[in-house]
């Protein structure tokens, strides 16, 4: 039936190609994103059929993640509808409530009219992605940008380089991003899995078709970054990193990153805000297109 098991590197080419059928938006939709942060919620991958399944734990329970390897639409649905009763009886059996996460609002209206009052579902705000105009984040024209455009100016006065992350940068980037987490503390342990899905990008940034960029002023990194083309017109960053103190480092960082990766894509996804009140106000000063709002299912 259901194999599920570690993800490896050497699943990529067949989940990539999964994954691009399913063309998503959703940031979890991302091979590199599954492959380096695997170890925040025990995931688990299976390879059935067409479809690829990922399945996390919270507080030890079973959640899958909106399967993907087939088309969004009328037969699409029907291979997804078949695939839930397969998902639904594997789970159950086991004594535990099916959930599926990072569903769309399109596709809960398909499955409140399918499942009725047999699902319940709820929407985490955290877990929305921000999406934003790629020639927004290039431009940062008009008066909302304001601000923005002056602390990059702020910063333009320093002697500044933004270059591409290099073989002999990664240790400089794994010291940066230690730096930064020791001096904000880590109570809750997510520093930890964070540093760990960096070393996983940055250790296989060909492999996983990453592109990483180091920002400088005056010779000393100030930060980097890390994303990838997520689907057919978005980009996705996944690590942004810079000194708070540092006037206009991150728009900076934002704007250079937007210009040499997103130019020609309509779309970039800065992930979510996790309910953590300060990156949320960050990622609204960036004004968002829209907000990417994801439910999770619940069958009773």
């Amino acid at each position: 039936m259901f194999d599920f098991r570690k993800i490896e590197l050497t699943d990529r080419d067949e989940i990539n190609a999964r994954l691009a059928v399913s063309d998503r938006m959703g940031c979890e939709y991302s091979f590199a994103n599954n492959f380096a942060w695997h170890r925040l919620n025990d995931s688990l991958i299976c390879l059935y059929g067409d479809f690829y399944i990922l399945m996390s734990f919270f507080d030890g329970e079973p959640v899958i993640l909106f399967p993907t390897g087939v088309s969004d639409d009328d037969v699409g649905r029907e291979k997804i509808i078949s695939l839930l009763a397969e998902l639904e009886k594997f789970i159950t059996d086991k004594g535990d409530t099916f959930r599926i996460c990072s569903v769309t609002e399109k596709e809960l209206e398909w499955m409140k009219a399918v499942y009725g009052d047999r699902i319940s579902f709820f929407a985490d705000r955290g877990n929305s992605d921000y999406i934003y105009l790629s020639k927004k984040l290039i431009s940062f024209e008009g008066k909302k940008y304001h601000g923005k455009r002056n602390h990059i100016n702020r910063f333009l006065e320093n002697d500044w380089s933004f270059d591409e992350i290099r073989p002999c940068d990664i240790d400089d980037c794994f010291r940066f991003a230690a730096d930064i987490y020791n001096s904000v503390g880590d109570s809750e342990g997510s520093a930890a899995i964070e540093q760990y899905a960096i070393h996983r990008f940055l250790m296989n940034m060909d492999y996983l078709g990453l592109k990483g960029s180091i920002l400088r002023s005056g010779g000393e990194i100030v930060g980097f970054t890390i994303g990838e083309q997520l689907n057919s017109n978005t980009f996705v960053v996944h690590i942004e990193k810079a000194r708070g103190d540092i006037n206009g480092a991150y728009p900076m960082l934002c704007n250079q990153f937007a210009k040499r990766y997103a130019s020609q894509l309509k779309y970039i996804n800065r992930e979510e805000d996790m309910g953590i009140e300060g990156l949320r106000r960050s990622k609204l000063s960036y004004h968002p297109e829209f907000l990417l709002h994801k439910y999770t299912v619940s069958f009773e």
